[in-house]
């Protein structure tokens, strides 16, 4: 088991990507901290998980209640004894054409998606550097590599996730804590369920694997950035896209 033992954070975490990453990651035998800010998602989640993995743990958290994350952190170390990994998966969407947008589609999304890693790297970052190991990894998304129509919120926080990774990825390195970003094409999620066939077909046809990824791609791909085989991998930020962007 590439991460026995190991305690990992994912936020976000009940559904989707964040709940393929964390079943990736307690199949490894990590004990593992899912997140979510409303109780009911978090509970069915865990009474799930619990039913094929012995390590499952759950706490309610909204990633922008900066006091709300110190206390959950503080009471997982009092719980299970440190943190090892953190997997920044909690986002969100609010579309617009950016004269269309409103104030609160941009603050939401930003708050969300940029200060909420921010809120949960620092406190991650203050039990990792004493103890001088962590992994932390970003997802971000291809959006925060070339934009997207009607996203310009979205895209500035995967973009600033780009930036933030290279930045704690410089400053942590010599305390033995990698920090990487994944960064998600087209997936095959609850979400791109409800879109139309000709729009899938589109997507398909933009990648040269011609296919949407899956969950378990991306869980892969946060399953090797966690293990001790990414140990020389700091600061990168990984293109899980069937290769859209070339």
């Amino acid at each position: 088991m590439r991460l026995k033992d190991k305690v990992a954070i994912v936020t976000g975490s009940t559904r989707g990507l964040g709940r393929a990453i964390a079943e990736k990651y307690a199949l490894e035998g990590a004990k593992v901290v899912i997140i979510d800010r409303n109780e009911e998602p978090l509970a069915t989640a865990v009474k799930e998980m619990k039913e094929k993995y012995n390590e499952i743990y759950g706490y309610v958290m909204d990633v922008t209640n900066r006091p709300q994350v110190k206390e959950v952190f503080a009471k997982i170390v009092e719980e299970l004894g440190t943190v090892d990994i953190l997997v920044n998966n909690a986002g969100i969407t609010a579309d617009a054409q950016l004269y269309k947008m409103t104030d609160d589609q941009w603050d939401h999304v930003i708050n969300v998606n940029l200060t909420g890693v921010y809120n949960c790297s620092k406190e991650a970052v203050n039990i990792m550097r004493p103890k001088e190991y962590g992994k932390i990894i970003n997802i971000s998304s291809v959006v925060g590599l070339y934009g997207n129509f009607g996203q310009s919120n979205y895209a500035a926080t995967k973009s600033g996730l780009i930036g933030m990774t290279k930045s704690m990825a410089k400053e942590l390195g010599r305390k033995n804590i990698n920090v990487n970003a994944v960064c998600p094409g087209f997936i095959e999620t609850e979400m791109t369920a409800k879109m139309p066939e000709k729009v899938l077909d589109m997507m398909r046809d933009k990648a040269p694997l011609n296919r949407l990824g899956k969950p378990s791609d991306i869980a892969n791909a946060c399953l090797f950035l966690a293990s001790e085989e990414s140990s020389f991998v700091t600061g990168a930020a990984l293109s899980v896209d069937g290769g859209i962007v070339l």
